[in-house]
């Protein structure tokens, strides 16, 4: 399957790649992230344990870096494990533009193969579950990193409250995932879909967080 997309980001492009540097930063992004460890080979691995309703399901991977061009680009490959419900491998090249001093555009390609179980499901439906589930990481990643500044914040504070996006975009999220299961032969729902849903952004979180 391939997969691409852009983002805006309210925020000056080095602060995005510094907190893309940040594990601390991303951890609080990624929907079940449990662990970011660094390997000695000077790659990378993680943990993440994904839940929708009652239904829940945990994957682990391993990525490694290349063609890094601080703070414009860089192309990652990795695979992710899932045991028997199968696995997924493949690569993804990021880039970060200065639309201007205080926006940065955000553009990925994404490029992956599914193995096992994962395989007999539809790639429409498993390109539909993995654009949601990018999509809330990255309403997450940008929530936390677009800081206003100090007379916005006053503005802010003057005004009605409104609810943070993070929430809308979970919502947003498992609306979709539902939407999709309902689609979906009944041999199929359950964790398999949830996990390569997982899978596919594993691969681009992982092109995200781990710039060494």
């Amino acid at each position: 399957m391939e997969m691409t997309g852009e983002r805006r980001i309210e925020a000056p492009r080095q602060r995005v790649w510094d907190a893309l540097n940040d594990p601390e930063a991303l951890k609080a992004a990624i929907p079940g992230c449990e662990s970011l460890e660094r390997t000695p080979e000077g790659g990378f691995t993680a943990r993440v344990a994904v839940r929708i309703g009652p239904m829940a399901a945990k994957f682990s991977g391993k990525v490694n870096l290349t063609n890094i061009n601080a703070p414009e680009s860089y192309t990652i490959t990795g695979e992710g494990n899932g045991g028997a419900m199968g696995f997924a491998k493949g690569g993804a090249d990021v880039t970060l533009e200065e639309a201007t001093d205080t926006v940065t555009l955000l553009r990925y390609a994404v490029k992956a193969q599914v193995g096992g179980k994962m395989a007999q499901l539809g790639a429409r439906l498993v390109d539909s579950t993995a654009k949601q589930m990018a999509d809330q990481f990255f309403d997450r990643f940008a929530a936390n990193i677009g800081v206003p500044e100090p007379e916005e914040v006053a503005a802010s504070a003057a005004a009605t409250p409104v609810e943070s996006p993070v929430p809308k975009a979970a919502d947003s999220a498992v609306s979709g995932l539902a939407l999709v299961r309902a689609m979906m032969p009944r041999e199929f729902l359950g964790q398999s879909m949830i996990f390569w849903g997982g899978l596919v952004v594993w691969l681009l979180m992982m092109a995200l967080i781990f710039l060494g």
